[in-house]
């Protein structure tokens, strides 16, 4: 057991080092996790299937919501909760009630997602560490914060170019 101390203390040493070399800082990454826990923990206590269906990327305290709702109810539900947590300043509410998607949709918004993240860690010109990304039936939800805006069209750029990609919604600062 003593052996496995150094990964857990390398781990969060890591994380620190992510998380203040972002523009937030070390503070706003540990803020923004803070209300990504509670409101994965009060989702999880409403229900287990909220909890597998949804996500949640906090920046600052603005919360983007995405996935596919089972109904109607679940996706309301599931921002009345999210309003709960401590330091939530806005709510963006991109979760879709699900429409018949297949375990194939969501392979390929698994692969959009996989291919963006490669492109962006590999571009020299971006600082990949400051984005979010989903995918939602074809859709790419970026969050984050671009160094500039010739930054934020690359990004938006290598989004646009992936296979299957319907549409892609930038929430970047």
């Amino acid at each position: 057991m003593s052996g496995c101390a150094p990964l857990i203390v390398g781990g969060a040493a890591t994380t620190a080092v992510v998380a203040a070399s972002q523009p937030r800082g070390l503070g706003g990454a540990i803020s923004d996790t803070e209300i990504q826990a509670q409101i994965n923990h009060f989702w999880f206590q409403h229900s287990t299937d909220m909890h597998s269906r949804l996500s949640t990327n906090v920046n600052q305290g603005t919360v983007l919501l995405t996935g596919r709702a089972k109904d109607p109810e679940m996706r309301l539900d599931a921002v009345r909760l999210a309003w709960q947590a401590n330091g939530v300043k806005e709510i963006i509410n991109e979760i879709v009630v699900d429409d018949g998607s297949t375990l194939t949709d969501s392979a390929r918004d698994t692969w959009i997602g996989t291919q963006l993240r490669s492109k962006l860690m590999f571009d020299r010109d971006v600082s990949s560490i400051n984005y979010s990304i989903e995918t939602v039936n074809g859709v790419v939800y970026l969050m984050g914060n671009a160094r500039d805006p010739a930054e934020l069209e690359r990004v938006t750029g290598h989004a646009r170019s992936l296979p299957y990609v319907k549409r892609v919604v930038s929430y970047v600062r």
